[in-house]
C-alpha cells in the first residue's frame, strides 16, 4: 500500500516588516527635504524702488506755496493783486464760483514764505500727517478753511443786504492759509497728551483773543478762532482715524 500522503496545509507567512524607515537609515538613502524659501531681492532691485516720502500732502502742499510765494515776492506787484484779488474768497466771488476760488485762496501764503503761518503749517501738517495720513488730513486742513471762509463772509453778505455795510464789502481781500492751519492745530491737539494739549489750546487760543480785542481785521481773527474751534470739533473722528492707522486700517 502506498503511504498515505498529508494534506498539504497551506501555511500563512507572517508580514514582511515596515522597511521604509530602515531605508531611511541605510547611507546615501535619506533624501533632504526641500526647504522653500522666499525669493529674496537682490540689491539692484532693492536700489530701485523709490524711496517712500513720509508726509507727501505737507510736502507737496509746501512745493505749491513756495511757488506762489515767489511769484508774490518777485513778480510785478499790479499783477500780484490781480492775482490775490482773484483767488479772493469775498462774498462776490463765493456767489459767482466759489469751489473755484476756496481751492485758489489756499494757495498763497499771506505775508509770504516768511510768515509764521508756514512754520506752523509745516509743522502742525506734519505732526498730524504721521499720525492720521495724508488724505485725512486734507480733509481737516479744507474742513476748516472752508467752513471759516463761508462763517465769516456769509454775515457780511447778509450786512450788505440789509444795508448796515456798504456794497464795497463784498470785493474784501479774503486769502491764505491761516483758517486751515488753525483748524489742523486744533485736531492735533487732541491727539496729543493732556500735558501738551491744554498749554497748546490755551497759548494759541490767547493769541488769537489779542488779536481779537486789537480789532484790526476783526474778521479774519473771528475766522481764526472759528477755524481752531472746528479742529477741536474733530477730536472723535481724527482719533479713530489714528487708531485706524496705528492698527494699519487708515490711509
Amino acid at each position: 500500500m502506498e503511504p498515505a500522503v498529508e494534506p498539504t496545509v497551506a501555511r500563512t507567512s507572517p508580514p514582511l516588516p515596515d522597511v521604509c524607515g530602515l531605508l531611511d537609515g541605510i547611507p546615501g538613502q535619506r533624501v533632504p527635504h526641500q526647504v522653500t524659501r522666499p525669493a529674496e531681492e537682490s540689491p539692484r532691485v532693492r536700489r530701485r524702488r523709490p524711496p517712500r516720502i513720509p508726509v507727501p500732502f505737507t510736502l507737496s502742499y509746501a512745493a505749491v506755496l513756495a511757488v506762489t510765494s515767489a511769484v508774490a515776492a518777485h513778480a510785478d506787484p499790479a499783477l500780484v493783486h490781480t492775482l490775490h484779488q482773484g483767488s479772493s474768497t469775498d462774498v462776490a466771488h463765493l456767489l459767482t464760483d466759489p469751489a473755484q476760488v476756496l481751492i485758489a485762496s489756499a494757495l498763497w501764503v499771506a505775508g509770504g514764505l516768511l510768515s509764521p503761518f508756514t512754520l506752523g503749517f509745516l509743522v502742525v501738517l506734519t505732526a498730524l500727517e504721521h499720525r492720521i495720513g495724508g488724505p485725512r488730513t486734507a480733509v481737516v486742513f479744507l474742513l476748516g478753511h472752508v467752513l471759516a471762509t463761508l462763517a465769516t463772509e456769509v454775515p457780511v453778505g447778509l450786512a450788505v443786504l440789509v444795508g448796515h455795510l456798504p456794497d464795497s464789502s463784498l470785493h474784501r481781500l479774503d486769502y491764505g492759509i491761516s483758517f486751515g492751519v488753525a483748524a489742523s492745530v486744533g485736531a492735533l491737539a487732541g491727539l496729543l497728551r493732556p500735558w501738551l494739549r491744554l498749554p497748546l489750546l490755551i497759548a494759541l487760543g490767547g493769541l488769537l483773543l489779542q488779536d481779537l480785542i486789537a480789532f484790526t481785521d476783526p474778521l479774519t481773527d473771528w475766522g481764526h478762532l472759528i477755524a481752531l474751534a472746528i479742529g477741536v470739533g474733530t477730536w472723535p473722528r481724527v482719533r479713530r482715524w489714528s487708531r485706524e492707522r496705528r492698527t494699519g486700517g487708515g490711509s
